[in-house]
């Protein structure tokens, strides 16, 4: 089972976590709702595969600026700042869906919302590794992942029950609230400059950190490998129409085909007390990748729900998997100093290629069907594994004798 002794060691820890976990599930509403009101609006999966084309370019802007903030400024008034940024999003949306129901508002806030996300994310994964000893990294993004898979199963089942019989303003209110109580544990927690007293914010700092990248292949491998997931194997733009028309369901078999992923990943990341013992950690993120790629073809070929569900769920415990060695290879080879950088590229492409993703899937949809988009998706991702192996050796290599040594300021 999954080692819980970073929350039992380090109360700022504690904090941080309870905060994601709470935001977290609010986010998971909002993801679920904005689909289904565009979906409702215009009928399209087109449309849907847009919003998340739509919230691409500020989530890559905000997330590359955003790093040079958190290696500039004390993280914890970043927090503090973006998650009162967020809330006024999801307050728009909510007024919104309760009153006009226009198609505009939904993608330029939530656009807006995934551009501070991107400021937000890389600060919380920058100051963990200070939080926690090195010996609980390992165990804390473990934690870590499971507040992302408790998020992603209950906030979409939730969505899901709540936006049949509410509407989908309901689900952006209690958005809204998830945020108020986010903010108040970033309120409890102590600052928390960066090493050294940070490195002024702007072009130069992001091109230092993006420097650091050269000749490091296994942390570019981290990068590209996931881009492929994302971009190629990634059908949730396909959830609406599947589960209205292939499944034959409604808004709650909807929500449960976004939860489904996040089920799985949840299961995985609750056993993950094996993963520190693994060695070759470079080599266990490709097998990853490939057994999330098979299990979205194969959920693709399928017109019967639970057996669709179940493919889906083993695809979230693989890329669950891969996820805690992906942070695990950053957090070891990055110094504080430049985490924040650092981080912000690992968190744009975590974020990012989901939103490229959701436009192939549609794109490819509108072309070829859902099921046609799903398994081609799930086949492109997998060779693109095996070349991404093939091209980039240094990533199957990786071990934990490769880890070098790291600025901590532990608390």
């Amino acid at each position: 089972m999954v080692d819980v002794a970073p929350l039992r060691a380090s109360r700022e820890f504690r904090l941080l976590y309870g905060g994601r976990v709470v935001s977290g599930l609010g986010t998971q509403l909002t993801v679920v709702a904005a689909p289904i009101q565009v979906f409702g609006i215009t009928h399209s999966t087109l449309a849907v595969g847009l919003l998340g084309l739509a919230q691409f370019p500020p989530l890559l802007v905000g997330s590359l600026l955003g790093g040079t903030i958190a290696d500039a400024y004390d993280r914890r008034k970043v927090l503090i700042v973006s998650q009162v940024l967020m809330l006024a999003t999801s307050l728009g949306l909510a007024v919104n869906g309760a009153g006009a129901n226009a198609l505009w508002p939904i993608y330029v806030l939530t656009a807006l919302q995934a551009g501070v996300s991107g400021v937000d994310s890389p600060t919380r994964n920058a100051v963990i590794p200070n939080l926690v000893s090195r010996e609980h990294l390992v165990a804390a993004n473990s934690l870590t992942q499971i507040s992302f898979q408790l998020a992603g199963v209950v906030g979409p089942a939730v969505a899901g029950v709540l936006i049949a019989r509410s509407g989908v303003s309901a689900a952006y209110w209690v958005d809204v609230a998830t945020f108020v109580l986010a903010t108040v544990t970033v309120l409890a927690m102590r600052p928390m400059p960066p090493f050294g007293g940070g490195r002024r914010a702007g072009l130069r700092s992001l091109q230092e950190g993006l420097r650091f990248l050269r000749g490091r292949q296994a942390l570019q491998g981290t990068f590209i490998v996931d881009v492929n997931a994302m971009v190629f194997g990634l059908p949730r733009s396909l959830f609406p129409e599947m589960g209205l028309r292939v499944f034959g369901g409604g808004d709650a078999v909807v929500g449960l085909l976004y939860a489904a992923p996040g089920a799985g990943a949840l299961l995985g990341a609750l056993v993950s007390g094996w993963i520190p013992r693994v060695h070759r950690q470079g080599r266990a993120v490709i097998w990853a990748v490939i057994a999330w790629g098979l299990s979205i073809a194969l959920f693709g070929l399928t017109t019967w729900l639970p057996l669709a569900l179940v493919f889906l769920a083993l695809a979230g415990a693989a890329d669950v998997v891969s996820a805690v060695f992906r942070t695990t290879i950053l957090h070891l080879t990055v110094p504080d100093s430049l985490r924040g950088r650092l981080s912000a590229v690992h968190i744009a492409v975590v974020t990012g290629g989901p939103r490229l993703g959701d436009a192939e899937a549609g794109g490819v949809a509108a072309l070829a069907g859902v099921r046609a988009s799903a398994v081609s998706g799930g086949v492109f991702c997998i060779l693109g594994a095996l070349a991404i192996a093939r091209l980039m050796p240094g990533l199957g290599r990786w071990t934990l004798d490769d880890a070098e040594p790291m600025e901590l300021t532990e608390s």
